[in-house]
């Protein structure tokens, strides 16, 4: 039996070296893409595709390979962000160059990724994990000022991943957003990359879909807050 693929888009050396470890240790391929990595660098079990989220054809670019090389990912992790900053105090400051930019990686980007993932698990068997999960944080249900491209591409996003999960739970797919949280519930800035790992290894192997606003705490896993959808 062929090994199960993780397609992990924005590798970075945090949440996805961490993503990237436990799934490796659990028998999966792992396939990276991001603009940091070198196709030259891939091995028998790694596939590096150097991709920028700023344009779309990347994405469908990188799920094409995948495809060819390792076969159809059954795990897709969006953990692509983007974030230009304006005064915290004036917003709209924001020229709509950068911010459209960000919503391109933040939102577009995302949905053709969640499309080409579906496309994918509708010729996977049932008993294939048929995950995606996207990479999120409080700002979907909280202002930080400062944050308004970010705000709203995790806002849209959740929004996609929402939909998704109701969408289509009948036929086993599974969709997430997680949300690493303090034990109290408020925003963790410094994430922690392993527990996002445990976390994500969790949903893969859930047979059905959990609550699709995964808010979790390190150490516990899920955990309900008020401020949970």
């Amino acid at each position: 039996m062929p090994s199960p693929v993780i397609l992990i888009l924005g590798a970075g050396p945090n949440i996805g070296h961490h993503v990237a470890k436990t799934f490796a240790a659990g028998g999966y391929k792992v396939a990276l893409a991001a603009r940091s990595v070198k196709e030259a660098e891939s091995t028998e079990s790694q596939l590096n595709i150097p991709s920028d989220f700023t344009k779309s054809d990347d994405v469908v670019n990188a799920f094409s390979k995948v495809k060819k090389v390792f076969g159809i990912p059954s795990v897709v992790v969006y953990n692509v962000s983007a974030s230009t900053r304006p005064p915290p105090d004036d917003p709209f400051s924001l020229p709509l160059a950068d911010f459209s930019k960000d919503l391109s990686i933040n939102v577009t980007s995302l949905y053709v990724a969640a499309q080409q993932a579906v496309a994918g698990f509708a010729q996977l068997p049932a008993g294939a994990a048929r995950t995606f999960i996207m990479t999120g944080n409080i700002l979907n249900v909280e202002i930080i000022p400062g944050f308004i491209s970010q705000g709203a591409g995790k806002s849209a996003g959740a929004h996609m991943m929402w939909a998704a999960a109701d969408a289509y739970k009948s036929k086993g797919y599974k969709f997430y957003y997680a949300d690493e949280r303090k034990a109290n519930g408020t925003a963790k800035y410094m994430v922690d990359g392993d527990a996002h790992a445990k976390l994500f290894k969790g949903l893969a192997e859930e047979k059905t879909q959990g609550p699709w606003h995964q808010t979790f705490v390190m150490g516990k896993g899920y955990q309900k807050f008020a401020s949970s959808l």
